[in-house]
């Protein structure tokens, strides 16, 4: 929507040229509609740019390289938790003598034993505990990272869709300056405009062309760093967006700082690391009971020398209980003030990142505020005023009371109002971004039109 308006400023420029040198032209696409003060209805370049922006998210989602990591880390703690909750495995003993025993009912042959050993009240469901919330962790640190990554593309995105309408803008602003240069050419060969203007016309193209190629040159790193983010092959071509949407929050800003300890991924994270520890510190304090092991043994005994002998070679049966005496308590002392220091550690670490979640989504509703006051001042405002200033140039310079070089001064002027336009569409698109990375969930917005207003450049055909 906006490269419609941009373009047909500079029609409306080259066919009010046409004027002063008596030619016909169409009138101008700026005068066929009137301004609004608020952004118009999305039209399909919006929608098909969010289309676009939609499936390398997709792409990022299931083949960015670090998020697959991430994702399976989170897959192995969830192993992690049948591993701790199951009881120790159960020793199995076999014990053959060399040198037999003689006892009453005959000779002790061999020993069979088996034992198992429990831990104490309560243990391994804090085990189970323990390794849960670290997978919670580490299922929110995914999701975290997930949220990054899909700001990285935006972030990158949007940078490119304001390359591609830069791009666009200079391109056109070129053609019209080599309009300017042979109109120049032309007058000076009859007389009305001294050389000097035909060379200021020519260094002006050449700044603006430089431009162009300083452009052009950035859309291959801004394709790599996308392809990057989504893992398309670094050499991949992508088809340069064809709008920026002007994108107005539905939500407000209590909302949004009230959704921050709710949605953001990197809170959760730490909320999960706080019960870890917690848990961890009760952990550590069963450390100061025993574990206790229950076995049976089966002792094997030949047949008595004399076999009258009564219970001849009768196995003997031994039911044991066995517990380990908790002697070290200092060792036992200092676990728990290592899990008392670790969540301390991490109940600052959690407030700390809650106090930058707060500042960083207030300077990027700030930033996001000025990117919109920006766009309705250069919208509304700076831009017709641009236009208007050319128009009085353009009939001033039919008259013969202003130079080519006040004519390249008015469009230079209209043309850096229209790339600042630009810029802050594609500030406050990033800036969206950023606040849902910051949230850790996609926030809600009224998507409308880029449109530049239609206010024509101050003349009509004769």
């Amino acid at each position: 929507m906006a490269r419609k308006g941009q373009t047909a400023t500079r029609i409306a420029v080259a066919m009010l040229f046409c004027i002063s040198l008596g030619l016909l032209f169409t009138p101008s696409l700026r005068g066929e509609e009137k301004a609004g003060n608020t952004p118009g209805p999305s039209s399909g370049l919006e929608h098909e740019t969010l289309r676009i922006l939609s499936g390398y998210l997709n792409q990022a989602a299931l083949h960015n390289p670090e998020l697959e990591s991430a994702f399976y880390r989170w897959k192995s703690a969830l192993e992690k938790i049948p591993q701790v909750k199951a009881l120790p495995d159960p020793r199995f003993t076999f014990a053959y003598y060399i040198e037999n025993i003689e006892t009453r009912v005959g000779p002790q042959e061999a020993r069979l034993a088996l034992f198992q050993t429990f831990p104490w009240f309560g243990v391994l469901d804090l085990r189970e505990d323990v390794a849960a919330q670290e997978a919670d962790a580490a299922k929110a640190q995914y999701d975290a990272l997930k949220v990054k990554i899909f700001y990285d593309v935006k972030n990158v995105f949007y940078e490119y869709a304001y390359l591609a309408q830069a791009i666009q803008i200079t391109r056109e602003d070129i053609e019209l300056l080599k309009y300017f240069e042979r109109v120049a050419r032309a007058r000076y060969s009859s007389g009305a405009v001294p050389y000097a203007d035909v060379v200021k016309t020519q260094i002006q193209l050449g700044r603006i062309e430089d431009r162009l190629k300083t452009l052009q040159d950035l859309r291959k790193p801004l394709m790599a760093k996308l392809a990057a983010s989504t893992n398309f092959p670094p050499d991949t071509e992508f088809p340069l967006p064809p709008a920026v949407p002007v994108m107005l929050l539905s939500m407000t800003d209590e909302e949004l700082f009230k959704g921050l300890p709710e949605h953001s991924p990197q809170v959760k994270r730490f909320e999960y690391l706080e019960a870890r520890e917690k848990a961890g510190i009760e952990l550590a304090r069963k450390e100061f009971y025993p574990d206790v092991t229950f076995g049976v043994e089966d002792i094997i005994t030949g047949p008595a020398l004399v076999p009258s002998t009564p219970d001849s070679g009768k196995d003997a049966l031994i039911a044991s209980v066995t517990i380990n005496i908790p002697f070290w308590w200092e060792k036992r002392r200092a676990a728990v003030r290592e899990g008392r220091a670790k969540l301390n550690s991490t109940s600052k670490g959690a407030e700390a990142l809650k106090r930058s979640l707060h500042s960083d989504m207030e300077l990027a509703l700030y930033k996001y505020r000025d990117a919109q006051r920006k766009i309705d001042l250069y919208r509304n405002t700076l831009i017709p005023k641009a236009e208007e200033a050319l128009g009085v140039t353009l009939q001033a310079f039919q008259g013969g009371t202003r130079s080519s070089l006040d004519l390249i001064d008015a469009e230079k002027t209209l043309l850096e109002f229209e790339l600042s336009f630009i810029r802050a569409l594609a500030d406050q698109a990033q800036r969206v971004a950023e606040m849902e990375w910051l949230l850790g969930k996609e926030i809600p917005c009224e998507i409308h039109g880029a449109m530049l207003p239609r206010h024509g450049v101050g003349l009509k055909p004769q």
